[in-house]
C-alpha cells in the first residue's frame, strides 16, 4: 500500500519519520539546531525555516500530521503535478513560520516596551550581556514576570509539519470543496468547505487569546492562508495539470 502513494508525498513521510527517529535518539541538542526559533533569537539559524517542518515533538504529533498528509496529499500531488505540489507544501510551511513569528514580533515589541519603561535594558539582555533589574520590589517583580514571557517566545522553538499540511488541506478544500470527510465525534461526514473555515476561526481565536496549550495555532492559519491563495490562483487551470 505504501508503494502506491505518489512519490513526493511518500518521500515527505519517509523523511519526517527518519528525522523523528534521529531526533528521538540524539535528544535536545539536535532539536535546538533544527527546530525553528524566533528570527531575532540568538538560537535562530536560517536553515530552521525549512528544517522545522520535519521535526515533531511526540509520536502522536507526527502520527496525526502524517496521517493527514496521507489522506489529502496524494490527490493534490496527482492533480497539481510535482512542481506545484512541492511549491504548495513548502510555501505553506514558510507561510506558517512567517505568520506565527509576525505575531511573536508584535508580542516581543510590547513586552520590550514595558521592560524598557521599567528601566530594564532589553537590547543588552538580547545580546547576551549581564543585565540587572532596576527599581523597587514591585518593579523588579514585574520585570521578572515580563522577562519570563519574553524568554517563552525567544527560547521556545516551533516544530512540526502542521503548517505545511494545513496548506495542503486548505488547497484540497479550495479545489474539491464538496468532498466529504469523517471527523471524530461528528456522526456524519461533513464537506471540507464548511469544516476548514471553522478550524481556521478556532485556530485564530486560540492563537490570539493565548489559550493555545503550547500549540502554534497561528502557524496553522498561516499555512492554510498560503494553501488557499495558491489553490485559488491555480483552480481555473486545474485540469491542465498532469
Amino acid at each position: 500500500m505504501f508503494n502506491n502513494i505518489p512519490p513526493i508525498t511518500r518521500n515527505i513521510i519517509i523523511i519526517n519519520v527518519i528525522v523523528f527517529i534521529i531526533t528521538s535518539l540524539l535528544g535536545d541538542k539536535i532539536v535546538e539546531y533544527l527546530a525553528a526559533f524566533y528570527p531575532f533569537s540568538p538560537f535562530f539559524h536560517s536553515w530552521q525555516v525549512i528544517t522545522h517542518m520535519f521535526m515533531h515533538g511526540s509520536i502522536m504529533h507526527i502520527l496525526f500530521n502524517m496521517m493527514t498528509l496521507f489522506s489529502f496529499g496524494p490527490i493534490l500531488e496527482q492533480s497539481l503535478g510535482d512542481r506545484k505540489y512541492l511549491i504548495l507544501y513548502f510555501a505553506s510551511g514558510l507561510g506558517a513560520f512567517f505568520l506565527f513569528n509576525l505575531w511573536n514580533f508584535v508580542e516581543v515589541q510590547q513586552i520590550s516596551g514595558e521592560l524598557q519603561q521599567l528601566g530594564f535594558n532589553v537590547n543588552a539582555y538580547m545580546s547576551g550581556a549581564s543585565v540587572e533589574f532596576a527599581g523597587n520590589a514591585d518593579a523588579i517583580l514585574k520585570q521578572k514576570e515580563l522577562l519570563g514571557s519574553l524568554k517563552g517566545i525567544v527560547a521556545t522553538p516551533m516544530v512540526g509539519a502542521s503548517g505545511a499540511i494545513f496548506g495542503v488541506v486548505a488547497a484540497f478544500a479550495t479545489l474539491y470543496p464538496d468532498s466529504k470527510i469523517g471527523i471524530m465525534f461528528i456522526p456524519v461526514p461533513i464537506k471540507v468547505k464548511y469544516l476548514l473555515p471553522i478550524i481556521v476561526v478556532v485556530s485564530v481565536y486560540l492563537g490570539l487569546s493565548g489559550n493555545g496549550g503550547g500549540i502554534a495555532h497561528l502557524a496553522h492559519v498561516g499555512g492554510a492562508l498560503v494553501g488557499w491563495l495558491l489553490a485559488l490562483s491555480w483552480k481555473k487551470h486545474l485540469y491542465r495539470f498532469n
